[in-house]
């Protein structure tokens, strides 16, 4: 087969679809691939490191989308990439089809198959291609929090694990799972007040035996949510439904509440944002107010650590690209927590919440690959 890896175009992002050594993987395999130039630069792999492995390099993204049977790469496509996909192509990314309309209805209309990471399922219903840059996010999450605290941005000049002598600041999760988790790591390590809010009662168990009394967790009500919320120095919003938007947990009213200074990280504004006064915003103008809370609300948060989120994104990816490249559609056929990835196909939605969203048709997977 023939796979295609794109320069990334979205505001800010540096990540590439695939490492030197993942391409080198395709190559030996029998395949092409065709890396754009200068694809790897913002992650630090230069073209010739895919020439090593083996990989073309075109400078013309239009020849890398005419030429591949199967595109590679880390966010949704724009609208120019999306116009450049073919009836029968493959397209395997990140999608976050659920809040975004236009791109759905144009991705239907391409005729193209689209493979979500993010929907893509384990045997055991973990979501193995989001983990790795939600284990980023997480983590991103608190560095972006202690930066906008700072008075400079906006923030209530708090460090978030305060000195001796200081209270720390007050940091509330609303979402146990791998964003989460991961924010709690690095809180916790910065000595900040924690408090995870869940509505998964073993997820908060699990929480409370790995971190112990360094965290509180609060089962996830209306009432605990504006109790924690409207007393909190930081709001990490971590909550994800596979393939939906994200529910809107924190509304303007009680952001109107919130102490002045107080920070909002919406991790989850890939899917349209966990807080009412959430917009999308870029690593070049990441922040902005709303009733003097700070709000944090980058689209592409691991693409600030290129180098970092490049490596683990392929590693988690690559035995599904190998499987396409191989097998084509019956890798989807054959794997039904694969198939779970399948989101567009052959001008139809075979993503039931995505359909859902945007009030189109929804054909089962299988029933559209057949």
């Amino acid at each position: 087969m023939i796979i295609g890896v794109p320069t990334e175009i979205k505001n800010s992002e540096r990540r590439v679809g695939l490492t030197a050594a993942g391409a080198r993987e395709l190559t030996a395999a029998g395949h092409t691939v065709l890396v754009q130039s200068n694809a790897g630069a913002g992650a630090g792999i230069s073209d010739g490191e895919y020439r090593e492995a083996g990989a073309d390099l075109p400078e013309d993204p239009a020849e890398v989308f005419e030429r591949a049977e199967l595109i590679v790469k880390v966010k949704e496509p724009q609208a120019v990439e999306r116009a450049m996909l073919a009836p029968g192509q493959l397209l395997f990314t990140y999608l976050h089809l659920a809040p975004d309309l236009v791109q759905t209805e144009e991705l239907v209309a391409s005729g193209a198959t689209a493979i979500a990471y993010e929907t893509v399922t384990s045997p055991a219903g973990g979501l193995p291609l989001l983990a790795p840059m939600s284990t980023v996010a997480g983590r991103l999450s608190i560095q972006a929090a202690a930066w906008s605290l700072e008075a400079t941005h906006g923030g209530a000049g708090m460090l978030l694990g305060g000195v001796p002598g200081t209270a720390p600041a007050k940091v509330a999760i609303i979402g146990g799972g791998v964003v989460g988790e991961n924010a709690i790591q690095m809180a916790v390590g910065l000595g900040a007040d924690v408090t995870v809010l869940d509505r998964d009662l073993m997820v908060l168990d699990r929480l409370s035996q790995r971190f112990g009394p360094a965290i509180s967790t609060i089962y996830s009500t209306a009432a605990a949510l504006d109790e924690f919320v409207l007393d909190a120095d930081v709001v990490i919003g971590a909550v994800l439904v596979r393939g939906s938007a994200a529910p809107k947990l924190v509304s303007a009213e009680m952001v109107g509440q919130m102490r002045r200074g107080s920070v909002l990280v919406d991790v989850a504004i890939d899917q349209g944002g966990a807080f009412e006064t959430s917009h999308a915003t870029t690593h070049t103008d990441p922040i902005y107010e709303v009733e003097g809370v700070v709000h944090y609300a980058v689209a592409n948060m691991p693409g600030a650590v290129p180098k970092t989120s490049t490596s683990a994104l392929t590693n988690a990816t690559m035995p599904f690209v190998m499987a396409l490249a191989r097998d084509g559609l019956n890798a989807l056929r054959n794997d039904p927590a694969f198939l779970n990835g399948l989101n567009v196909h052959a001008g139809v939605v075979t993503e039931p919440h995505v359909a859902a969203a945007h009030g189109q048709e929804y054909v089962k997977p299988l029933a559209a690959l057949s």
